[in-house]
């Protein structure tokens, strides 16, 4: 089956999140993505959980890439990267801005040779402005694009959810700028360019209405615990086997669902609490009354309650929730890939869905430098050349 992506190459130049994550969309839709990696390695290869050495991260963040090993603080190494590029369509990098200006491989300095180039660069602060040369990572990018402000309790300092969200958010945005860019080179007749995503701008475009809040009222909005600012009712409520079920009841006539459901009627037919801005006012009162329901059920029977009177809710899960879970495994989000040893491990599966060509999983995250001499002997390199370069430490 042709995937979507097909013919398209993409380099890889980012380490550790945001350019790989961005990589892998690519590589899951059917785009050739080289990953550059130092002769060491990509330092994720051995963070967190390892499996006989490897992360396993690094199998999901990873796969259907090919690994390169190139040393880009040599001259040798820089000139297999500019070779590389002239056949590609796509350059991911996420290091800091001007280190590859200084290797050589700049936008201007590839596309030189190749005027088609789109180079994706995903860095802290962005290619320009006043913040440009400071050091950038997902956290920072989450505190000063708002996120973490208005993350957790009023009375408790901010949190940071568990994950690298400003990493990914930014290589969201990067992947649909790089596919905007090639839309207009491929259909428009335009040459390549560059899209520059800065992690907090990528941050700071979820923030929703908070900046015009802000600017006519001088609102700022603040840590608001489980629920949201001015939503009634959109809270997380305790049920009797101590877990959190998500209700989601701020239409009009899902507010007055509920009430039926949980047997107060009478607040459901209130005319102070017909629209959200009357329940916004009671909140705290709303919450409570929810709560007392909840706290009398199991979450199973809260949930099926309110499945059968179509009031959205969801049970808070963990990954052991997640890997049994019905709805994922139907949807085919939880896939099972081997390892080169044999050992079963269950992955996420791919997303977007894509009808008619959905993207799959072909292989792993590859071994360091796995396809090194298959890259390059295709960019036109013999095999002389090859060893020559291994023996200088180029790659």
């Amino acid at each position: 089956m042709t995937r979507p992506l097909e013919g398209l190459k993409v380099i890889e130049l980012g380490q550790l999140i945001a350019g790989p994550f961005a990589g892998k969309f690519f590589s899951e839709f059917g785009a050739e993505v080289i990953k550059i990696e130092p002769p060491e390695g990509d330092p994720l290869r051995k963070w967190r959980k390892l499996h006989q050495g490897t992360s396993l991260w690094w199998y999901v963040q990873n796969r259907n890439k090919k690994s390169v090993t190139v040393n880009l603080r040599t001259p040798e190494g820089q000139g297999v990267v500019r070779r590389i590029a002239k056949g590609a369509d796509v350059v991911i990098e996420n290091f800091r801005p001007g280190t590859l200006e200084k290797w050589g491989l700049g936008y201007e300095q590839l596309a030189a040779d190749n005027p088609g180039l789109v180079m994706l660069r995903l860095s802290g602060f962005g290619q320009t402005g006043p913040y440009r040369d400071q050091a950038g990572f997902g956290a920072i990018g989450e505190s000063m694009g708002g996120l973490r402000y208005v993350t957790g309790y009023p009375d408790r300092p901010p949190v940071r959810p568990n994950l690298s969200i400003g990493d990914a958010l930014a290589s969201l945005h990067g992947v649909v700028g790089a596919m905007m860019a090639l839309h207009h080179r491929n259909v428009n007749g335009g040459k390549g360019q560059v899209v520059d995503v800065a992690l907090y701008e990528a941050v700071f475009n979820m923030m929703e209405g908070a900046l015009p809040e802000y600017d006519l009222f001088e609102e700022v909005r603040e840590r608001s615990g489980s629920n949201l600012t001015g939503i009634v009712p959109s809270n997380t409520y305790l049920t009797r086997d101590a877990q959190h079920v998500v209700i989601g009841a701020n239409a009009d006539s899902i507010f007055r669902r509920l009430m039926k459901v949980i047997g107060r009627e009478d607040l459901g037919e209130d005319p102070s609490l017909a629209d959200n801005a009357g329940r916004a006012e009671r909140g705290d009162e709303l919450d409570a009354v929810i709560g007392e329901w909840t706290a009398k059920y199991d979450a199973d029977d809260v949930v099926k309650s309110l499945n059968e009177a179509q009031v959205p809710n969801g049970k808070i899960y963990s990954m052991a929730d997640i890997a049994h879970d019905a709805q994922y495994l139907a949807r085919d989000m939880i896939r099972q890939v081997r390892l080169k040893d044999g050992t079963p491990l269950r992955v996420p599966g791919i997303v977007p869905r894509l009808s008619a060509t959905p993207g799959d999983i072909e292989w792993n995250g590859p071994e360091l430098g796995e396809h090194t001499a298959a890259v390059l002997a295709a960019s036109g390199y013999s095999k002389a050349e090859i060893a020559g370069l291994r023996e200088r430490k180029a790659i």
